[in-house]
């Protein structure tokens, strides 16, 4: 184990392009600058915490604060997975996994963000492909949650085409005004329902008791 103190940095999720991991304070400080150049066209608001329009330096700030904070409130019953997504060693973009109560209710949320010139690739699929492997595979997790406006047609499309299914109406206010949302909603057999590219996780046994597993003896694969 590389990590003893936080077995989590050992964690590896590779997809046939990608590695999801998480990042180090300096591959932080690249991705807040890979934001800050540009996530979403101006005018539009696709998250909701509308933290991508924050002006510099408070932006590189709590953009920091954010990965840090996932860190330092972890626990078994209440997580945030922050991971970094690399394309050939570079960071593009970052993917999270989220579960509450997780042992019990088996459910995780996700959220991402790609730099623009890495959008319109199929990263965004292959990176929420991914960490959906790496619940169901590897978490037995049995349903997965994700929302998004109903102007992010973008973010709606990675999950149809993932095979998530239309769970209901929501709303948020990023930026001080209601706005709907759509909801969906996957679960395991769902998952298994339709041949998946390839994931291979490395590192999950270290760290299955920081998401209130036992450890199994080995789990690469």
């Amino acid at each position: 184990m590389a990590h003893p103190l936080w077995p989590l940095f050992d964690l590896r999720i590779r997809s046939p392009r990608l590695e999801l991991r998480l990042p180090t304070d300096e591959e932080i400080a690249t991705l807040a600058a890979i934001a800050r150049e540009g996530i979403h066209p101006p005018g539009e608001m696709p998250f909701g915490v509308a933290w991508s329009t924050v002006p510099s330096p408070r932006f590189e700030r709590e953009f920091a604060r954010h990965h840090w904070d996932a860190r330092a409130s972890w626990s078994p019953n209440r997580w945030h997975l922050a991971l970094a997504v690399f394309r050939d060693g570079e960071p593009i973009g970052a993917q999270s996994l989220l579960g509450r109560d997780f042992a019990v209710l088996r459910t995780v949320k996700t959220g991402s963000w790609l730099g623009l010139t890495h959008q319109s690739q199929g990263y965004g699929i292959e990176m929420r492909a991914a960490v959906l492997g790496f619940a169901f595979d590897g978490l037995d997790a049995e349903v997965a949650e994700t929302e998004a406006f109903l102007d992010n047609t973008r973010s709606a499309g990675v999950s149809r085409r993932l095979g998530y299914a239309d769970n209901g109406m929501g709303r948020l206010a990023p930026e001080g005004v209601a706005r709907e949302t759509r909801k969906f909603l996957m679960t395991v057999s769902d998952w298994r329902s339709r041949a998946r590219a390839p994931v291979e996780i490395e590192g999950l046994d270290g760290c299955r008791e920081l998401f209130g597993q036992a450890a199994t003896g080995g789990d690469d694969r």
